[in-house]
């Protein structure tokens, strides 16, 4: 690698400047070239777009769907695959699988929407979207994880509220969602039936919000917060705008990902006029970016809703640099900007899913410098029992003195950096 502070280069010509710049390009590529060999190969939804279309048609024919069945996101709720009968009927099952799936779902509840089984690769048990949405045995093998790592109970100061920060809160409107990830947070709150918070907590949530002028920023979610009707979300987007200290509401959805039948116009216009409105969705390999995916961000995003992405780092699913690469390329080319990558929480039944924290800052290092600051979301740990999000990144800082810092840049070169500040100013001059 050229060293550019040798003052000798300074005079050289332009022409063994313009060497050097492309002696440099090539170092450069070469950095990511185990990426660019692989990067094809990184199922996408939309490399596999024909494999999918063909797994969507027969799942409509075992349905009895129309086109306009599919698209309709109340058809796909109706139709979600909760048993083992109906689900053997459109894939491959041994027995083995078939007792498992059974067992667990006595435990805990499982259903996924037409529209996410057909993403499904039936042919590859180790499947991203289905170790995500079909239960594993290893969720009743789990004797390390607890209920409610994140000690939600004890940061609700009314139902349905969950406050962790001084000035934002969660209100909590549904346990319902589109299809039931194996990782949830909260699996304790899905129960057997889909219930939307009822309207009298709702106003209750509203009126702490209304008394607590400390709170700018609302964040809806559940469950899955677009599990409720038009009109609930526009009641509530109505009544906390209706609050002058309230300036953020944000929603938490995985029908983006889930269910992008979801995202109609109509929902749309709802947003577009209780702006300003953010949407985080989690999208956690680029297997789940599809056209029908894109064309629900396509949606929102001229409906001016800027929208972020919280993956989940999954073992088996995407704890790999190059998928996590892949996604973030993926998310943004459909205009979902990665926000967070969150380490997985130790909840009950979903150890399975847990990574070592260098696995994390692995990934982090991969991204840092090798692609674009668009594509680098941050990797966070959610402190034990509600003590809030706290990063985890690299150490570039190599130490720190009153005249200069050591810096370590993302190839692994070190540099002395100044330490400056404003020269002092003599205020009797």
């Amino acid at each position: 690698m050229k060293d550019f502070n040798d003052p000798n280069l300074r005079n050289l010509s332009k022409e063994e400047k313009r060497k050097l710049a492309n002696e440099r390009a090539e170092e450069l590529k070469a950095t990511i070239q185990d990426y660019l060999d692989i990067r094809d190969s990184i199922p996408t939804g939309f490399n596999q777009k024909e494999k999918i279309q063909e797994r969507k048609k027969r799942i409509m024919e075992v349905l009895g769907a129309t086109e306009e069945d599919w698209g309709d996101w109340k058809w796909q709720l109706r139709n979600r695959f909760t048993t083992v009968e109906q689900l053997e009927k459109v894939f491959k099952l041994t027995e083995k699988e078939k007792e498992e799936i059974a067992e667990v779902g006595k435990r805990y509840r499982w259903a996924l929407s037409p529209y996410y089984l057909s993403i499904i690769d039936p042919d590859n048990p180790d499947d991203p979207i289905r170790k995500q949405s079909i239960p594993s045995i290893a969720e009743l093998l789990d004797t390390h994880g607890e209920d409610d790592p994140m000690g939600e109970e004890f940061t609700s100061p009314v139902p349905h509220i969950t406050r962790r920060y001084p000035d934002r809160l969660i209100i909590n409107v549904t346990n319902q969602c589109g299809m039931y990830c194996r990782h949830c947070q909260r699996r304790r709150n899905i129960g057997e039936v889909d219930s939307g918070t009822p309207k009298e907590a709702l106003e209750q949530a509203i009126d702490y919000i209304r008394q607590h002028e400390e709170i700018r920023d609302v964040l809806l979610t559940g469950g899955d917060a677009f599990m409720m009707s038009d009109e609930r979300i526009d009641w509530i987007l109505t009544e906390l705008r209706s609050i002058p200290h309230v300036e953020i509401i944000r929603f938490g959805t995985r029908t983006l990902v889930t269910l992008p039948q979801r995202i109609t116009p109509e929902l749309c216009e709802i947003l577009s006029k209780h702006h300003p409105i953010y949407i985080n969705t989690h999208f956690n390999h680029p297997q789940e970016v599809t056209e029908e995916a894109a064309k629900a961000t396509d949606l929102l995003t001229r409906a001016g809703v800027p929208l972020g992405n919280q993956a989940v780092l999954l073992n088996g699913i995407n704890n790999d640099k190059h998928v996590m690469k892949k996604l973030n390329h993926e998310l943004l080319k459909i205009r979902v900007r990665p926000y967070y990558i969150f380490h997985s929480k130790p909840v009950t039944g979903t150890t399975h899913f847990n990574v070592k924290v260098e696995d994390g800052l692995e990934i982090m290092e991969s991204l840092r410098g090798y692609t674009s600051g668009l594509a680098i979301p941050t990797y966070i740990i959610n402190a034990p029992k509600g003590y809030g999000k706290t990063p985890m990144l690299p150490e570039y800082l190599i130490s720190q003195g009153k005249d200069k810092v050591k810096i370590r840049t993302w190839e692994g070169r070190v540099f002395d950096y100044p330490n400056s500040g404003p020269e002092n100013v003599d205020d009797d001059k």
